[in-house]
């Protein structure tokens, strides 16, 4: 599948495109040549250079604010252009090698979209009463003199009832509309765990008989991945297990954390849970602390993208932090991570993950291959991916001091993917202080 092999680019639109206010209608985009969501266009070099081949949307559509609070499935965000506009754009981006992929937010909906304006309006009446979980007797913060369940107990996002065919028939539609409109390559599903088994079963089933080769990516913070990435349901899911572990390994210099995931999830032995399977691998996104801000030595920062691009799984760049780019969530806002930039900045960091990111692409092992370890201290691991007739050694050296490291690669010499150069590692490698390696022995 062509995404098991993809390097993913992710923008966060309405940050991106500097609109990341409340939809009160003052905000409007232009439309047509001048729309704010062509300004990806004007991104697509430095996307390409970079190595990534699909681009991963977060919300587009019509929202009450931040694009998960959704008020139209059927309408481009009036803040980011219109539908043509967006339609444009992902033409542009097909016709340069570069796959899409939207935010599907179909567990909750905003306070205005339109089914529960109706609610709201006729109570008992009203013919959407069951595509939501309401208690005319009760109340919410917001005094409706009814409750309804919100996200997490979120009340300006409004929980949808997935058991309810209704419901689920006018998802399918939006999504039918979506791939008949838009020509997009797949959909990630916001809070995969969170929703209905059965909605998501129905899902695949629909996309498969609309577009061959679609990819359904579902959001997981815990739990079994398994559960819901199955040949029935979704192809992939965010690994979010590994992506603290990749993180904390270098803050705390302990690479046992992450190679435990690792060997846990990957490894060769029979007990290991996702042999086979490609998840979402990424370092952070419009949900954590940009990693710039998140480790705590700047000289690791090529290292945690050289394990995200080499370990199993489908890589993706969270728009500014292959720059290096900063941001924290504070006070309860995600504002200072979901940033407008006037421009892509291409200096040394950009060149090492963009080094990383077109090894990967051109490495089998790299994309398909076997996890197992082959050398492994606080500081430094070594493992390699197996793929038939490919082999790679992913290298890394995350201490300020250089480190010889014993192993039998069963070759004197290897090509370094990352740098192009050759070299010597019979018996073992003297690997540099804050260094990578992507060797090819076979």
């Amino acid at each position: 599948m062509w995404f098991d092999e993809s390097v993913f680019y992710q923008i966060y639109p309405l940050g991106f495109c500097d609109v990341l206010v409340s939809n009160d209608g003052q905000h409007a985009s232009p439309v047509g040549e001048h729309a704010r969501i062509k300004k990806v266009v004007d991104w697509i070099p430095h996307i390409k250079k970079l190595g990534a081949d699909a681009i991963y949307f977060s919300p587009v559509f019509e929202s009450d604010y931040h694009g998960y609070d959704t008020r139209d499935y059927t309408k481009i965000d009036n803040r980011l252009g219109s539908n043509e506009d967006f339609a444009n754009v992902v033409r542009t981006l097909h016709e340069n090698g570069i796959k899409v992929v939207i935010d599907g937010v179909f567990n909750h909906v905003g306070r205005g979209f339109f089914a529960f304006q109706d609610v709201l309006a006729n109570r008992e009446n009203s013919g959407y009463k069951d595509w939501f979980f309401v208690n005319f007797g009760g109340n919410n913060d917001y005094n409706d003199r009814l409750w309804y369940e919100g996200w997490e107990g979120y009340y300006n996002l409004v929980k949808l009832n997935l058991r309810n065919n209704d419901v689920v028939e006018y998802l399918l539609s939006c999504v039918k509309q979506w791939i008949e409109e838009f020509d997009i390559d797949g959909i990630r599903l916001d809070v995969a765990y969170c929703l209905d088994h059965g909605f998501m079963r129905r899902l695949r089933a629909h996309v498969d008989s609309l577009k061959p080769e679609f990819f359904l990516l579902g959001e997981m913070l815990h739990g079994d991945y398994n559960t819901i990435v199955n040949d029935g349901m979704l192809n992939s899911a965010t690994n979010y297990e590994c992506y603290k572990g990749l993180y904390s390994s270098f803050n705390s210099m302990n690479m046992f954390e992450i190679c435990h995931s690792l060997q846990r999830q990957f490894g060769s032995e029979q007990w290991c849970l996702y042999r086979g399977k490609h998840l979402f691998t990424f370092v952070d996104n419009h949900d954590v602390n940009r990693i710039a801000s998140t480790l705590g030595d700047a000289n690791h920062i090529p290292l945690i993208y050289a394990l995200a691009m080499g370990m199993p799984g489908i890589p993706c760049v969270y728009y500014g932090s292959e720059w290096g780019a900063e941001g924290v969530k504070s006070n309860g806002s995600d504002n200072d991570i979901r940033k407008s930039y006037d421009g892509p900045v291409e200096n040394e960091l950009f060149d090492k993950i963009s080094a990383m990111a077109h090894a990967h692409h051109t490495s089998r092992a790299l994309c398909y291959g076997d996890f197992n370890q082959v050398v492994l201290t606080n500081r430094q691991c070594i493992f390699a991916r197996d793929c038939g007739d490919e082999k790679v050694l992913v290298a890394v050296n995350a201490d300020s001091q250089p480190f010889y490291a014993n192993f039998n690669a069963g070759t004197d010499k290897a090509a370094d993917l990352i740098s192009g150069q050759e070299c010597c590692i019979a018996g073992g490698f003297e690997l540099p202080p804050y260094s990578a390696y992507y060797w090819r022995v076979n």
